[in-house]
């Protein structure tokens, strides 16, 4: 796959530069020898259709990623202008210049598009419902994008956890940095879905854009758990022996609902030969990348 890519000399266009999935493309892309700009949000803002427009036009890239996103559920309760912006022009702006450009986009949904009443993982096939505003602008900005062009990639991912960002950027920093501060947890059961983790996706992308097999696709972790059998996990493995307890989401005032059950199912990706791994796995690896001990030494 490599090959073919650099003998086309792909050229990738970046956007949402300082984030987790932003940084682990330009890792990849880096490993690779495949050439890519990429543009935080203080050198691009995405919901001005005309700096996209000309940013485009002066880096004539191969392919557009969409890493840029609002991701602060609760504040896009109450900011929802400017959730919306980010998360729905934003991605409009980006297919309507890369489709001016002739070049795929790819960009990033959410399990949040979902209304979380399932007993099983969701599909492709599900009708999106979501509930809260956060998910109701990651919908808009799927339709817009099946709007503005005509090869996509749409992935949807939850719960995305990387070893690169900010330290506040995933649930699983924050729980580790919890763990250093407090003798005990109070983790939320009721919650479950499938981690994804950004190197993996990253990987994963990669092969859909080889396939070019535009569409809607769904991209975590095999596997799902709640946040408190994720959480448990994680702090099990680095050896904390402190408490951990079980909790309700009602216990915690959010101003966004979150839905209970939102993990998704992959299909039809295995179908392609495109596999990720158990959420396990990719915590280990995260632990050992972010320098945790005994992650990476079990084998799952």
């Amino acid at each position: 796959n490599t090959t073919s890519r650099e003998e086309r000399g792909m050229k990738f266009f970046i956007t949402g530069g300082g984030g987790q999935l932003a940084l682990a493309f330009q890792r990849l892309l880096k490993e690779e020898n495949l050439p890519f700009a990429v543009y935080s949000r203080q050198e691009l803002d995405i919901t001005d259709i005309t700096r996209v427009r000309k940013r485009m036009q002066e880096e004539k890239p191969d392919v557009v990623i969409n890493c840029a996103a609002w991701n602060d559920v609760d504040s896009a309760e109450q900011n929802w202008r400017g959730a919306y912006m980010v998360n729905a022009i934003g991605p409009r702006n980006l297919a309507i210049a890369a489709e001016e450009l002739g070049i795929p986009l790819v960009t990033f949904s959410s399990d949040y598009v979902f209304n979380g009443k399932s007993v099983r993982s969701w599909t492709i096939a599900d009708k999106p419902d979501p509930i809260n505003v956060y998910g109701q602008t990651k919908l808009l900005g799927e339709e817009f994008v099946k709007d503005h062009i005509r090869r996509f990639l749409i992935v949807r991912v939850s719960w995305v956890f990387g070893p690169e960002g900010r330290e506040e950027s995933n649930f699983l920093k924050k729980v580790l940095r919890w763990s250093r501060e407090k003798d005990e947890l109070k983790i939320v059961s009721d919650q479950i879905s499938s981690p994804t983790y950004a190197p993996d996706l990253a990987e994963r992308v990669m092969e859909l854009l080889t396939l070019r097999a535009w569409g809607t696709y769904h991209l975590s972790c095999s596997g799902r758990c709640s946040r408190y059998e994720w959480a448990s996990f994680a702090l099990k493995e680095i050896g904390w022996k402190k408490n951990i307890v079980q909790a309700q989401s009602n216990e915690f005032r959010t101003l966004a609902q979150r839905p209970a059950m939102s993990s998704l199912d992959s299909f039809p990706l295995e179908e392609f030969g495109i596999f990720m791994p158990r959420w396990e796995d990719s915590t280990l690896r995260f632990l050992k990348a972010i320098g945790q001990k005994n992650g990476g030494n079990n084998n799952v």
